[in-house]
């Protein structure tokens, strides 16, 4: 694949949002995985490096967590075999004592944060659109596991226990193409690829074929679009061609899915984009789907216990990005947080939510 992408696992994100601990660094930048030559993906990380220390060295900081901090960013500057593997961005997350890379299949913009918890919320457009998918090519001659991403060639999966056909020895038995002990042999085989991953699952089959895998299935990302017809007649190529024109379609269909959800809610008394009744009602646990606009940034506080937002002018000790703790919170609460571009959120500010329900005044006491 042209693009090596790691999406986050909802374990990893648990462990991200739910980190507290100073001189925490969060980089993101874009980085061109067609062009070969990695030296200008390395010097704007080398950059943005410089801007991390700087912002460390004004922190409260000691000298010595600024330069394992320091040493870890170098080192990873000058990992070749780190950057011979890029996406479409990067995200690395820094402390003095670990450092976490995310090679990610959307194109982010620069940035820079440090603060005592990691920026996360352009991370979290990763999980919301990923940009990429599992796609199963399954026919009476057999089946293959692709991953695709946003561009470049797909990358066959290796799966042991798939069955080589619809015929074949291994299952100690004779099957018919459209026998169920077929396609679900597929799924027990694929199953450890799909269990976690947020990548949603396309089948490349006839119609028939495909309503008997749904019959069996257990994988929660199946999705009811397919590429029809039968995809032995298909490379692999061509049929990630024809699978992200699917991914946009499942894409701009939750958008709209989530302006018309926040419509109706917000006509009930059920939804807010209000920056400082959001961090309220974060913090109370109020906030079922919280959507925010992946670029946006603005910088203060939230009260520890109420929630309440005080808004700054910059990146100042003790303060970090408001729309970001909202989301770190209501994630922590057990509320989705969804990461859209400017203009799909709905309300047209930077962060909106559907709430769960609507607290009383008390519960802002």
């Amino acid at each position: 694949m042209t693009g090596h992408h790691e999406i986050p696992t909802p374990t990893q994100l648990d462990a991200l949002w739910g980190h507290r601990g100073p001189c925490s660094t969060s980089i993101y930048l874009p980085t061109d995985a067609s062009d070969p030559r990695r030296h200008a993906d390395v010097a704007r990380f080398a950059g943005l490096v410089d801007r991390a220390v700087d912002r460390l060295a004004a922190s409260e900081c000691s000298p010595d967590d600024v330069r394992w901090v320091r040493d870890q960013l170098d080192d990873l500057a000058a990992d070749e075999d780190f950057w011979a593997r890029r996406a479409e961005s990067l995200a690395v997350l820094a402390t003095p004592s670990v450092t976490r890379t995310f090679r990610l299949a959307n194109q982010l913009g620069e940035s820079v944060s440090v603060s005592d918890r990691f920026h996360l919320t352009p991370l979290a457009r990763a999980v919301t659109f990923p940009q990429a998918a599992y796609v199963l090519a399954l026919a009476a001659g057999g089946a293959r596991l692709l991953e695709i991403g946003p561009e470049g060639p797909p990358e066959q999966v290796d799966v042991p226990d798939l069955p080589r056909d619809a015929w074949d020895p291994r299952s100690n038995a004779v099957f018919r193409a459209r026998d169920r002990a077929y396609v679900r042999r597929i799924d027990d085989a694929i199953r450890p690829w799909l269990t976690g991953s947020p990548l949603p699952l396309v089948l490349a089959a006839t119609e028939t074929i495909a309503a008997l895998y749904r019959t069996v299935s257990t994988a929660p990302q199946l999705v009811e679009q397919r590429v029809p017809g039968n995809p032995e007649e298909t490379t692999d190529a061509e049929l990630a061609a024809l699978v992200r024109p699917i991914l946009d379609e499942l894409y701009a269909d939750e958008v709209t899915a989530l302006g018309d959800r926040f419509t109706a809610r917000a006509g009930q008394g059920r939804a807010a984009t209000d920056l400082a009744d959001l961090g309220r009602l974060a913090t109370v646990g109020a906030i079922d789907t919280l959507i925010v606009d992946l670029a946006a940034s603005t910088p203060g506080s939230l009260d520890e216990h109420t929630g309440a937002v005080t808004f700054a002018s910059g990146d100042g000790p003790g303060e970090h990005d408001v729309i970001d703790e909202i989301a770190r919170r209501t994630h922590l609460a057990g509320g989705r947080v969804l990461a859209l571009r400017r203009g799909e959120v709905p309300g047209g500010g930077p962060a909106a939510a559907l709430l769960r329900y609507v607290p009383d005044a008390a519960a802002f006491a």
